[in-house]
């Protein structure tokens, strides 16, 4: 998997450790019990113009990557930002915007006052002190990266 999304979106700087996915039993039927998550992130700094293609990329790796059941694996683009991240969804709802071929961004996240905090449409992993540990790390990668582009500017 790492190399699949390595090839569509450049090389990885960042996978967090397995977190159990206890949330729900949505998945548990397509994909089996015992899922995990892991959180990925890019080396380099991302478009965000380009959060639909993002999406549209990882739903056919995991088409690629679908076994007996239909999906083996979820993966889901966002976009962290310091003030919030931001996830694709192929799902429209009334707090998702839409961005182009069925795609939709949604705020998943804000971050404010030095954490992040839940929307009432944040899905229960999202409001996880375990995800907001993992978050918190990549903001602060996401920050120094900033920092050291602008002093090379």
């Amino acid at each position: 998997m790492v190399a699949a999304l390595e090839g569509a979106f450049g090389a990885l700087d960042y996978q967090s450790d397995e977190i159990p996915f206890t949330f729900t039993d949505y998945y548990t039927s397509e994909m089996g019990a015992g899922i995990r998550r892991i959180f990925f992130a890019v080396a380099d700094l991302y478009d965000p113009s380009e959060l639909a293609r993002a999406k549209l990329t990882t739903d056919e790796l995991e088409q690629r990557f679908a076994g007996e059941r239909r999906r083996s694996v979820n993966l889901d683009p966002g976009m962290l930002t310091l003030g919030r991240l931001i996830l694709a969804s192929t799902k429209d709802n009334a707090q998702r915007i839409p961005l182009r071929d069925g795609i939709y961004a949604e705020i998943t996240l804000l971050y404010r006052q030095g954490g992040f905090e839940a929307l009432p449409w944040t899905y229960p992993d999202y409001r996880s002190a375990a995800y907001h540990e993992v978050l918190n790390d990549l903001r602060t990668r996401y920050k120094q990266q900033l920092e050291a582009d602008s002093a090379h500017a």
